[in-house]
């Protein structure tokens, strides 16, 4: 089992002040959060790809590589890479740079994106939205298979014969599939034989296991084995020293960021108190508290989908640089030892 960290490095307004810090200083913090969470024994960081004035993660590969050669063990990964405005080579290229400067650490979770700025921002047509990731995948799984491709296909170029450089030091260079919750994405990744990530940001986590079981009949269909396959789940939540205290710390900045998505997609209602205290009881989406209490929530969480990595989003909207650092370090130090020693009790058990 392993836990982590993922963000977006948000840049939204203090819900307090309306202070924003610039996005020079949220992708300075963010190699610093990365160092601390190799520091604390954290096993992955991932940082999201989007093109909007909230968020500074454009590149993340950049970021990622920044804090390669500042720290020693843990995995870095996007979170996602939105593949289908992409261009395949160029993102087998940042990730197999990056796993070199961090001699083997590097991971790409491809997926087609929940905003869609970028989009019209690199010249592709929302009509194309489905086949663009179904097509930019089968490239980039091309490329990571072979140093030369040939390659042809409807929205790119083709590829006759070329080498593809610098290859990355992990044979495969690890991607994941990302998954919103959508029933062909897992069915894709596990015929791919994949490992997928699904982001569960609402509702209740064990209405997932479905999907999990669709994977993985789609990976033995496909002649995979589904025990050797790695499932991810990615959900907002906090960590701090007193349940209620950061109940109250975490609510504002979610319920603004949150409020303003909603209010993007036509979700209706404003995010409610109510709404946020139902995703943080044990059965919700919300991973907030103190250590006992995000542990307990973990451990649930691998008992009803079998997942084998966590990643807290620990910014739903801009959050204190020192309660984040704080969080990663409970994160680590607490979180992480609780998850792994209850599950070694369960397992041992059987």
């Amino acid at each position: 089992m392993e836990i982590g960290i993922s963000t977006f490095l948000e840049t939204t307004p203090d819900p307090d002040t309306g202070e924003v810090i610039s996005h020079a200083e949220r992708l300075r913090r963010a190699v610093d959060e990365i160092v601390l969470a190799d520091q604390v024994g954290l096993d992955v960081y991932g940082i999201g790809e989007h093109h909007r004035p909230d968020y500074a993660g454009t590149a993340p590969a950049v970021v990622l590589a920044a804090a390669a050669s500042m720290t020693k063990r843990i995995r870095l990964t996007s979170a996602v890479t939105v593949l289908s405005s992409d261009d395949p080579v160029r993102v087998y290229q940042q990730f197999a740079t990056l796993d070199g400067l961090s001699n083997g650490r590097a991971e790409i979770m491809a997926g087609r994106g929940s905003f869609i700025e970028s989009f019209p921002l690199f010249g592709y047509s929302l009509d194309d939205y489905n086949e663009l990731f179904e097509e930019k995948l089968e490239l980039l799984l091309a490329i990571r298979a072979s140093e030369k491709v040939s390659w042809r296909g409807g929205h790119r170029p083709a590829i006759d014969d070329l080498g593809v450089y610098p290859r990355s030091v992990q044979e495969p260079l690890p991607v994941w599939i990302a998954s919103g919750g959508n029933a062909q994405s897992a069915i894709r990744a596990g015929l791919l034989g994949l490992p997928i990530a699904f982001a569960i940001i609402g509702g209740m986590p064990e209405k997932f296991a479905p999907l999990v079981d669709l994977y993985k009949r789609a990976a033995a269909q496909a002649g995979h084995d589904p025990n050797k396959l790695q499932i991810a789940t990615h959900s907002h939540g906090f960590v701090g020293d007193d349940t209620d205290a950061t109940a109250e710390l975490f609510f504002k900045p979610t319920q603004a960021q949150m409020t303003k998505i909603g209010q993007e997609r036509g979700w209706g209602q404003p995010y409610s108190r109510a709404t946020y205290d139902e995703a943080r009881s044990l059965r919700g989406a919300l991973y907030l508290g103190d250590a006992e209490t995000v542990a307990e929530k973990i451990v649930l969480l691998r008992r009803n989908l079998g997942v084998t990595r966590f990643f807290l989003h620990v910014n739903v909207g801009t959050m204190p640089h020192k309660d984040v650092l704080r969080a990663i370090e409970l994160l680590g130090t607490k979180v992480k030892p609780l998850v792994l020693q209850e599950l070694a009790r369960l397992e041992g058990t059987r």
